[in-house]
């Protein structure tokens, strides 16, 4: 044992609570933002509270959602850039309740740091709040910790949680899906917040690239602009087709890719047949494929190869539906059917 003859406090072990209360001034106006008439709460108490009641439904079910942003932190790390990567923590848990027809209501986040740095915490948080602005659900609560020892000053980790309603008639449960029923994939720009461990390992593991390089020959962006562009946000305009027509079901394309996920949503007695020659996937991913001498069907598998939500429909609905997206600002294409005499499997031919 040694002793250091002087008086041991927190912030000697490493924890800066001073820090702690800076973090949390900068960030008010940023959450205030988000807030909705159902918010009874403010920052600063030991919960967030939402009047469910005030939402309109009949017979309201609270849908719930938990998620993190995986390795594509360390890209944040890497490029020094804090400000967009919240949004990504949104998109991926607002983007699973809209899986079951839930309207995202409020949102909270858990950020861990090595080292508690307040204006890393604010670029954070803003962008955690742009996300949910885009979302249009509050944030009405979250946690900083601070783990020196654990992790290095700089890294950190977003981690968020989520809540939806949707009234119970109106849940969307797959279970309606037939066959002759289209596929409509709506575009992803990039790779939202999946596969960052082979995405980083390709590029600069095996392709020795550095992340202000250019992320391809003739690339107008760079590797870490490419890899951090923010996720889409879905929800809103598969709330807007809701409104209009009917959705037999929704998923969310993450890790698994399109066949991990879509097998999620669809009866055991159909298949899902997707013809990869009806979209273009983004550069990103045929870089990804070359450089790291990726097969096909792994590729299909870890990414989602510029489709990030895909919806089932009616044949008499999908250019309707496929209207709403588009005039919402999104692209989107029929990508396949479900066939007769299945087992629930995705296929991509």
């Amino acid at each position: 044992m040694v002793e250091s003859g002087q008086e041991e406090t927190y912030q000697s072990a490493g924890v800066n609570i001073a820090a702690g209360e800076e973090a949390v001034q900068r960030i008010q106006s940023s959450i205030q933002a988000t807030h909705r008439k159902e918010v009874l709460s403010d920052i600063g108490g030991f919960g967030g509270a939402f009047d469910i009641s005030q939402t309109g439904r009949q017979h309201p079910v609270l849908v719930s959602s938990t998620d993190g942003v995986g390795t594509k932190s360390q890209v944040a790390v890497m490029a020094q850039k804090y400000d967009t990567i919240g949004i990504d923590l949104v998109a991926m848990c607002v983007d699973d309740l809209i899986c079951v027809g839930a309207e995202p209501l409020y949102f909270l986040d858990y950020i861990s740091v090595g080292t508690l740095d307040p204006s890393q915490i604010e670029l954070l948080v803003n962008g955690i709040s742009q996300g949910c602005k885009k979302a249009g659900c509050a944030l009405i609560g979250g946690e900083m910790a601070e783990h020196p020892g654990f992790m290095q000053p700089g890294e950190f980790e977003l981690v968020g949680f989520s809540v939806g309603v949707v009234d119970k008639h109106e849940m969307i449960t797959g279970e309606s899906v037939i066959p002759g029923d289209v596929i409509i994939g709506i575009h992803s720009p990039g790779l939202r917040s999946n596969g960052y461990s082979l995405a980083r390992k390709v590029y600069f593991d095996i392709g020795g690239k550095k992340p202000d390089d250019a992320s391809w020959k003739g690339s107008d962006t760079s590797v870490q602009e490419e890899l951090l562009l923010p996720s889409v946000i879905y929800a809103p305009t598969i709330l807007k087709v809701m409104e209009q027509q009917t959705i037999k079901a929704i998923a969310h394309v993450t890790g698994g890719g399109i066949p991990g996920n879509l097998n999620r949503v669809i009866p055991k007695n159909v298949d899902a047949i997707i013809n990869r020659d009806n979209w273009s996937p983004p550069q990103v991913f045929k870089e990804i494929q070359k450089i790291g001498h990726i097969s096909q069907a792994e590729m299909e598998k870890v990414f989602n190869m510029g489709i990030g939500m895909i919806l089932v429909v009616s044949p008499e609905e999908a250019e309707s539906v496929s209207q709403i997206i588009h005039e919402s600002g999104h692209y989107c294409n029929e990508i396949g059917t479900i066939q007769d005499s299945g087992s629930g499997s995705v296929l991509i031919v």
